[in-house]
């Protein structure tokens, strides 16, 4: 069931990021680094303001408001709270532009602000839809917009000026028009009935939540504020494109996991208790392990090709340095999200999720104040790696004391040994091509990674191996 779901939400997951990783190869090359850095910035301000808006009622919906059948009165109650939050965090982003962004503030501000209405109406849409699961049709949704958001842009620039508020704007409006339609359909499925909650429950399982948001931007966004301001939007533009790249696979396979396994994990949880909902997310720990740590240990050998075929030349020798430190970060990071902080909303603890990431983020932001001014783009990028592994440590730690996962160390080893194989072939190779055409290299490489991570799988899964193969050949005859 885990690896049917995590097979179904994948394309959602990969599409967007796909986009994502296009509109980053283009945008480099047709905007100056100095609008591609405001650029980031926009996403990075947003991401934070839309995750404490929109996305901690996605996760308070899904705890309360239950799967399958959904009530008209509460989504009507989730929908009243998402415009007083969207309105609060549009006042609050127009502050912070002035404050991060005060050459160009007013151009800031309403870039910020159309991606806040724009992401809050998608997240409700695709959270209703994941609510009735509803799994094609949240894939097409997200196809749909991973189709706008790089054609609008693109034309944006292109047809009106190569500015990063017109990128801006068309990839809101993108987002936009998808999320209307994603409601509409979502909405012909509800039924009416009451709230299965009051305002009091969602707050008293949202404002955690929105703590948690906030101290999040502490521990995943705050360097590019920072760099901008000890450095210029050109050194945001380096650090968010290095980080992109870094973390996109990474949290491709986290994300799709997650998304089928979440609502599965609390339903168990609340059906048939702690115990069965331990095993559960111990099963989801594993398949993170096994895909996330041969994919990190990929990248870590491929990093500098890959900036070198993606970013312009400007770019290199900064991004190559950071990105490693991105990668070991971006695992610590999914292993903490999508495993350990899985127990504090099982069991409703969610304060306890906020306590968690705090001293990640605290000495995280302490030593980027630190390091940015000296090393920029690679200082911000040890600060991140601090903020997260501290993170996932607290995360362990902590969530012990509500449920102690029965891990098992040799599903951990096998995984690590998966990880190893896929570096030391895929490092072999690069380094038997290391004259040849970056991209040839690149997918001779990458060649050899993947077939030694299928051999690996397979030699270390024997009965798993066998019982594919059966049902194969049992669908092909």
């Amino acid at each position: 069931m885990l690896i049917r779901s995590t097979i179904i939400y994948l394309p959602a997951i990969l599409l967007p990021r796909i986009s994502a990783i296009l509109l980053l190869i283009v945008m480099t090359r047709l905007v100056s680094q100095t609008e591609y850095g405001l650029l980031a910035l926009v996403v990075a301000i947003g991401e934070m303001t839309d995750a404490a808006v929109s996305n901690w009622l996605r996760i308070a919906l899904l705890r309360l408001g239950g799967t399958g059948t959904i009530a008209s009165g509460s989504l009507k109650r989730a929908a009243t709270v998402l415009g007083a939050t969207s309105v609060t965090a549009i006042l609050v982003a127009i502050f912070a532009s002035f404050l991060i962004v005060p050459e160009r503030a007013s151009e800031f501000a309403l870039a910020v602000s159309a991606y806040i209405v724009a992401g809050s109406v998608s997240r409700h849409a695709l959270c209703i839809l994941q609510m009735q699961q509803r799994r094609v049709t949240y894939t097409m949704m997200e196809f749909a917009r991973s189709i706008c958001v790089i054609v609008l842009p693109i034309a944006a620039v292109l047809f009106i000026e190569p500015t990063f508020l017109a990128a801006s704007l068309a990839t809101s409006l993108g987002t936009l028009l998808c999320g209307l339609i994603g409601l509409r359909v979502a909405y012909s499925k509800v039924e009416h009935g009451p709230a299965r909650f009051s305002y009091s429950e969602l707050f008293s399982l949202g404002v955690p939540l929105i703590v948690l948001a906030l101290i999040s931007f502490g521990l995943d966004a705050i360097e590019r504020p920072l760099l901008k301001l000890f450095h210029d939007a050109g050194v945001v533009a380096i650090y968010a494109a290095a980080y992109a790249l870094a973390r996109q696979p990474i949290d491709i396979l986290g994300n799709a996991i997650n998304q089928g396994a979440f609502p599965e994990m609390v339903s168990i949880f609340d059906t048939r208790g702690p115990a069965a909902a331990g095993a559960f997310i111990v099963q989801q720990l594993n398949l993170i392990a096994m895909l996330i740590l041969p994919a990190g240990a990929f990248l870590m050998v491929l990093g500098p090709d890959i900036v070198g075929l993606v970013l312009p030349a400007s770019y290199h020798a900064d991004a190559s340095a950071m990105f490693p430190v991105v990668v070991v970060s971006v695992v610590l990071f999914n292993f903490k999200v999508f495993v350990f902080d899985n127990v504090f909303h099982a069991h409703k603890r969610n304060w306890l999720q906020s306590a968690s990431l705090l001293p990640g983020a605290v000495i995280g932001i302490a030593l980027s104040l630190y390091l940015i001014p000296t090393y920029a783009a690679l200082g911000a990028a040890w600060g991140y790696l601090a903020a997260c592994g501290i993170g996932l440590l607290t995360s362990i730690a902590m969530s012990s004391s509500l449920l102690r996962l029965p891990v098992a160390l040799g599903d951990l080893a096998r995984a690590l040994t998966v990880a190893l194989g896929v570096f030391v072939a895929t490092a072999l190779v690069r380094q038997l091509t290391a004259d040849q055409w970056v991209l040839v290299r690149l997918v001779l490489a990458g060649a050899a990674g993947g077939m030694a991570f299928l051999a690996l799988v397979a030699l270390l899964h024997r009965q798993e191996a066998r019982t594919l193969m059966t049902t194969l050949r049992l669908r092909r005859a």
